[in-house]
């Protein structure tokens, strides 16, 4: 319980993108084979794998137990698991400078904060993908909805 408290403090609680979502981030991204893509916050990792079946190189972080347990035991019987990363560590103390796509479905209150390490640690070209709000101050390339859904936010990193 503590665990979900932190996350919930930290930058948002536990609540999975939807897994209809999923396709449309895929679609968004444009993975190619060798992006590094970084899902900070990555729950039960519902967005690496499809992402590393589509043969990119993918890092998520987390910091509630219990999804990171749960996307560690999917890892396990995961076929390209040398393309996937799970860690039980804070994104706020990893640096994201190699990263082509970096997913994230966190709160607006942390976005300022976000916004600074992003400006910080990516290279230009870096594909920014939020999932259901806007990065304030920032104009996306593209956003993606759909009927019923939740809007997915594409920025690049100028």
């Amino acid at each position: 319980m503590l665990s979900f408290a932190y996350a919930g403090l930290r930058a948002a609680p536990w609540v999975p993108t939807n897994k209809k979502d999923v396709a449309r981030f895929l679609d968004l991204a444009e993975i190619k084979a060798g992006d590094k893509v970084y899902d900070l916050g990555c729950g039960d990792g519902r967005l690496l794998f499809p992402a590393a079946e589509k043969g990119a190189q993918v890092a998520g972080y987390e910091i509630f137990l219990l999804p990171y347990l749960i996307a560690k035991w999917k890892q396990y019987f995961f076929t390209q698991k040398k393309q996937t990363k799970i860690v039980y560590k804070d994104f706020w103390h990893v640096n994201l400078a190699d990263a082509d796509i970096v997913y994230f479905f966190l709160m607006p209150k942390v976005y300022n904060k976000l916004k600074t390490k992003f400006e910080k640690e990516l290279k230009p070209g870096t594909k920014i993908i939020s999932y259901v709000w806007p990065i304030e101050g920032w104009t996306p390339l593209r956003v993606s909805e759909s009927h019923k859904a939740q809007k997915i936010y594409l920025y690049i990193k100028q």
